[in-house]
């Protein structure tokens, strides 16, 4: 939680600098080159650190340590291949966005090795080593961000740079704190090895940061960058929860498998208990901001961005409530090892995400985006929870046949 606490803080204080200082186009720019990190980095947790946290939680240190040794090069390599493309397309693009794309390129290796260290500490049961490792990155971060404020120099680049210069100072250090040194040459038998539950994992994750990706290129080239930044004012708003949302699901599939180990029958109750408690601080976090923040704090806070960014927020705060129950059981999916059952329901969430989304956008610009998304979440909460209610029973079923089975030579007598 504390860990959590911290990267909320980060990230809420680096999106209220982006609005402050570039307004609603360009804080819709910046959005764009964070979303693609976001999309990315998804993309490393399937192939990387999803397989990590399953099948190495609670493993013996020399198990832990070849696997975050193999697992923390996969998240590197997926960062130089898609730092590459985004170079490219940075360098076609002639405009901030552009820039943006070029300068993140070059960092991703780096970002990605630093969230690699977080899941390695949260799968060896150390989240303390992990907080560490976060403070050194968002210390680095408010410094940067202080200094950039009192230049004026702040630009999209700039930020985007911040970001990710400071992540990659965060990523060396947990090279000191793990004392392990990534292995390129084990990136092949990681992909190999896990690829039953990393090539389902990696659908699951870039399906649904596709999804996003394409409902903000929909909703920028139909409404324009300033409705993509009033969407992402919005968000910003419930920043601190969102934060939350991200690094529970991240520690949520460890403790689930613990669970899952200690009483398989208790699994669907824990995952009812996270669901509700993430829907419930959603609720919470939300009314909170819109009925006790008055109007001149939020000006303050977000400039122009203010007013938009309040009326939308009801609907993004209807949409994470749904997200957080929708948490809930896909925690229980990956502790199940449930791999193509949690791939079909992501595939789902991701084509009603997409779909509801980019209509809502061309009938009625930032808001329609947010009813889209809203009624998709709506619909995929209950195909999350249909297959997790089949995994366990699938499971439960499976252990029955297994007591069942008696060795043929234990009734033999002798």
């Amino acid at each position: 939680m504390a860990d959590q606490a911290v990267s909320s803080v980060a990230n809420f204080v680096l999106g209220i600098f982006v609005a402050r200082s570039l307004g609603a186009e360009g804080f819709g720019a910046f959005s764009l080159a964070y979303l693609t990190y976001s999309f990315v980095l998804s993309a490393s947790r399937g192939l990387a650190t999803d397989p990590l946290t399953v099948r190495f939680s609670g493993a013996g240190h020399r198990a832990w340590s070849t696997a975050v040794a193999a697992a923390g090069a996969t998240a590197t390599s997926v960062g130089v291949v898609a730092g590459a493309g985004c170079v490219v397309v940075g360098l076609l693009l002639d405009s901030a966005v552009g820039d943006a794309f070029v300068a993140l390129g070059i960092l991703l290796p780096g970002m990605l090795l630093q969230d690699s260290w977080r899941f390695a500490f949260f799968a060896a049961g150390r989240p303390s080593r992990a907080l560490v490792n976060d403070l050194v990155w968002t210390v680095l971060l408010l410094v940067t961000l202080g200094g950039l404020e009192a230049s004026g120099r702040g630009d999209v680049v700039s930020f985007v740079v911040a970001l990710g210069a400071t992540a990659a100072v965060a990523a060396a250090f947990g090279l000191v704190q793990t004392r392990i040194v990534p292995r390129p040459g084990a990136v092949a038998a990681w992909v190999t090895t896990h690829r039953a539950l990393g090539t389902r994992y990696l659908g699951e994750n870039i399906s649904i940061g596709a999804a996003g990706q394409v409902r903000y290129l929909a909703l920028g080239a139909v409404a324009g960058l300033a409705a993509v930044g009033e969407v992402r004012a919005a968000e910003i708003l419930m920043g601190p929860f969102m934060v939350l949302l991200m690094g529970v699901s991240q520690v949520a599939v460890p403790e689930a498998v613990g669970v899952l180990e200690r009483s398989p029958r208790r699994l669907g109750r824990f995952c009812l208990l996270l669901g509700a408690g993430l829907a419930g601080v959603a609720l919470l976090w939300g009314l909170s901001v819109l009925v006790l923040v008055p109007d001149s704090w939020g000006v303050a806070l977000i400039g122009e961005l203010w007013s938009p960014a309040e009326a939308l927020l009801p609907l993004v705060m209807a949409g994470l409530v749904l997200a957080g129950l929708l948490v809930g059981a896909q925690a229980g999916l990956r502790a199940l090892g449930a791999a193509p059952r949690s791939l079909l329901a992501q595939l789902t969430n991701a084509a009603l995400y997409a779909i509801g989304g980019t209509v809502g956008a061309v009938v009625d610009g930032a808001r329609g985006s947010c009813w889209g998304v809203v009624a998709a979440v709506a619909v995929s909460v209950v195909v999350w929870w249909w297959q997790l209610r089949r995994g366990i029973a699938d499971h439960l079923d499976r252990l029955e046949v297994d007591d069942a089975v008696v060795d043929p030579l234990e009734e033999v007598s002798p």
